[in-house]
């Protein structure tokens, strides 16, 4: 096994033994302090450049890119921020903690070099307790490299199949405690410890046990007996509670104990019912609380059987599911916790219930939405196409897993944690010291990777074509959809397309490519989801969620079944006719649905393919039922749950197209669809999905103009140049222009610290049109 790469902190900050050997620390109560406003920062293209320092606040990118980035920026970045200490601080705890900086940091407190953090997804938290200035100024300092390293991988950028960005793009805070205290998961460093880690010994919804693992440090220079306390809390209504008494942890000591709570009438965490528990982790010292943490829990099951199905609290469930990037157009991955939990409802939405986070550590932001809304994880390592045969990079690779499994955990959202460098032959020696890390941090938890020698199998569709046995092991289709059909060698019925044109065939096509070409896209999901269900697979993800950068490539990979801007395809409406109409949720789109996969213009297929969910569609043509048919049976559907409708027209005639579902003989959706005119007005909407804008924390969110005609029906025509005014603190990212996708043009939108007076316009200055003035006033904070 090979040792943890660590952080090299220097020695002045390595922490004492006793923090308050001569003064008796201040009894306080712990606290965490947000650091993201108020920083300097400077970008250096070259070590010798001089630029200004300028002010920014967190998430920060170091550089706005265009839509399309052809050459992300590389190079030095560095921030600087004043720390604010308060006085009754001291002879406590001060624990700085970053939660993403890419990718090289170096950080110095006070003009001294502290620490260095290889990595640029994951959290590192150092204790600056004795660094800290209380009788003057203290400055943070941060230099952060972006440049390829080979310690850290994956392939350098130039041949690299997404973008990797910079900056300190998630958010950093203070940690403060008393010396006797909770311990921070990254800063302990302790194999199945640190902080609070929960598992659950038994789960049903009769009976559940909750074990609560809480691992406490003792920085008094004397020994400590306290009262450690655990509530289970649903709903703001207390469940269960236990607390001990502790009578003595040694000075200088620390020490994981354990806690069960028993739950009766549990209920249960699945992608159907996201039940959430609030744990309640409490120190008592000297009769004082002196530490609360909050944990959010799920509990729940996952196990597979002797087929190598999944279920969850003993049901079995097939996930479908989808593969995402984390970036944004123009500001890369400093996205915000809004906007993060705005994607999940968007997959969600879409029907899937199984999210890979590819390839690469996601936000904790994002995660939290997957609890909250009943989205799987399978949780991945950085790794792409990259294996260094050499020991410091083996043992980052190794230390990332460890830090992976302590930051994430206790999320109920995760299945399996993907410590593999995806698509890199990695050595099975190196595969088994990956696979025992999991092991060791989870005991209970699945190892996840694209070769052999993990509890659970991913494999692309493309490389399981070229070599498929039946699964001895839970096996995944991990991709599909997109390589497969883009290199135009793997699809099932090819034949059937002999006169497409290999660009007109291929699953990457943008929002604006046309009916035709959206229909292909579609078509060639169908084939590929449909061709996975007969193999024994526990879940499939298609590739790719959201269109996305490539640091290789000059343009955008377009295989998402949403566009960068987040602008549905016809794609996402097939999967969103694969879930149970059953399925029923006010966070998310969610029900009955029924949808016209097209634009219904002279150029449209006469060949009209409706997506649905219910048992029974009807297709009228201005007020004339055209045909009533239930789920179509051919080789392109028949393994599918909802198999689309097809319905043959004659010839096409201007108007409405009307698509009623039904089921048990009842209307349950309706969707239509009419010849645009031609367009009179723009119309903005802003993409809340779940979220409305939030004042104060660099909140990013679209905003959609979109031309209609006098009737108000979308008119999808294409490269049409819109232009955005805004008013009031919100701002427009990049350029305040952008072109139209089936009628449809998009900006992104940073909202500042207020709403008040805020609002956005949009006209189309080569056809004289103008919306209306979309205020933000009703978004404000009251």
């Amino acid at each position: 096994m090979l040792k943890p790469f660590l952080f090299i902190i220097s020695a002045v900050l390595i922490s004492t033994l006793f923090a308050c050997s001569e003064i008796q620390a201040k009894t306080i109560t712990s606290s965490t302090v947000n650091l993201n406003g108020e920083w300097q920062f400077k970008r250096l293209d070259s070590e010798q450049s001089k630029e200004q320092w300028q002010s920014v606040n967190l998430p920060h990118t170091p550089k706005i890119e265009p839509l399309v980035v052809n050459e992300q920026w590389q190079g030095i970045a560095w921030y600087q921020k004043d720390l604010v200490v308060e006085p009754q601080w001291e002879n406590n705890k001060i624990f700085i903690r970053f939660e993403a900086a890419m990718n090289h940091a170096e950080v110095w407190l006070n003009d001294q070099k502290i620490a260095e953090h290889l990595g640029g997804y994951l959290p590192f938290t150092l204790d600056i307790s004795d660094m800290v200035n209380f009788s003057g100024p203290n400055i943070i300092k941060v230099k952060l490299s972006n440049v390829d390293n080979p310690t850290i991988g994956p392939k350098p950028l130039k041949t690299l199949d997404f973008n990797t960005y910079g900056g300190l793009y998630r958010g950093v805070s203070l940690l403060i405690k008393s010396p006797l205290h909770i311990t921070d998961e990254m800063h302990a460093n302790k194999v199945a410890s640190g902080g609070v880690f929960v598992t659950f010994p038994k789960i049903s919804a009769d009976e559940s046990v909750v074990n609560v693992k809480t691992h406490i440090a003792n920085q008094y220079p004397e020994n400590k007996g306290f009262v450690l306390k655990q509530k289970l809390l649903f709903a703001g209504q207390l469940m269960t509670e236990t607390e001990d008494k502790i009578t003595s942890l040694l000075a200088g000591g620390d020490k994981q104990f354990s806690q069960q709570l028993t739950v009766n009438q549990a209920k249960l965490w699945s992608p159907k019912t996201p039940n959430l528990y609030q744990l309640v982790s409490e120190i008592y010292l000297d009769n004082q609380l002196i530490e609360q943490k909050q944990t959010r829990i799920g509990l729940r099951k996952f196990e597979f059987n002797a087929k190598h199905q999944l279920l969850i609290n003993g049901e079995i469930t097939f996930l479908r599911g989808v593969n995402r990037h984390q970036e944004y157009p123009h500001v890369g991955y400093a996205t915000s916790a809004q906007a993060d939990y705005r994607d999940a409802v968007k997959i969600k939405s879409a029907g899937f219930d199984y999210v890979r986070l590819s390839h690469y550590p996601h936000s904790k932001a994002f995660m939290d939405a997957a609890d909250e809304l009943g989205l799987v994880l399978i949780d991945a390592i950085l790794g792409w196409q990259y294996y260094f045969e050499d020991y410091s990079f083996k043992a980052q690779i190794i230390q990332t897993c460890h830090d992976l499994i302590r930051r994430d955990r206790n999320h109920a959202s995760v299945l399996a944690w993907e410590c593999s460098l995806n698509e890199s032959q990695m050595p099975k020696a190196f595969i088994a010291d990956l696979h025992q890390v999991v092991k060791q941090e989870d005991s209970n938890g699945y190892s996840a990777g694209w070769q052999q020698g993990y509890d659970l199998y991913l494999q692309a569709r493309q490389h399981r074509q070229k070599h498929y046995d039946v699964p001895t092991q839970p096996y995944n289709v991990s991709e599909y959809g997109d390589w497969e059909y883009y290199a135009q060698n793997a699809g099932l019925n090819q034949d059937a397309w002999a006169d497409l044109k290999t660009e007109e065939r291929t699953s990457r096509q943008l929002l604006g490519s046309g009916e035709a070409r959206l229909l292909q896209q579609a078509r060639n999901i169908q084939e590929a989801h449909n061709d996975n269900l007969t193999i024994p697979a526990f879940a499939d993800g298609y590739w790719v969620m959201f269109d996305y950068n490539r640091g290789y490539a000059d343009d955008l990979e377009a295989s998402g079944v949403m566009s960068i801007n987040r602008l549905p395809k016809y794609s996402y409406y097939f999967f969103q006719s694969q879930r149970s109409p059953q399925e029923k949720s006010e966070q998310y789109e969610s029900g009955p649905m029924v949808y016209i996969a097209s634009e219904w213009n002279k150029n449209s297929a006469t060949n009209v393919r409706v997506f649905s969910n219910a048992e029974e569609v009807e297709l009228w043509l201005n007020g004339i039922l055209v045909a009533k048919q239930t789920p179509t049976e051919n080789k392109f559907s028949s393994h599918l749950p909802h198999p689309p409708f097809e319905f043959k027209l004659n010839k096409f005639l201007p108007g409405q197209l009307k698509a009623k579902a039904f089921i048990n003989g009842k209307l349950v959706s309706e969707h239509q669809v009419t010849t645009a005119g031609k367009p009179v007005t723009l119309k903005l909407t802003l993409d809340v999905s779940g979220k409305q804008p939030i004042e104060g924390v660099k909140d990013i969110v679209f905003v959609y103009a979109q031309f209609t005609d006098k009737q108000g029906n979308l008119v999808p025509i294409n490269n049409h140049e819109i232009e955005f005014i805004s008013e009031g603190d919100i701002e427009i990212i990049y350029s305040n222009k952008s072109n139209t996708e089936q009628g449809k043009s998009a900006i992104l939108l940073r909202i500042g610290e207020s709403l008040k007076n805020a609002s956005i316009q949009a006209k189309s200055t080569s056809l004289n049109i103008h919306s209306e003035p979309l205020s933000f006033n009703d978004y404000a904070v009251k």
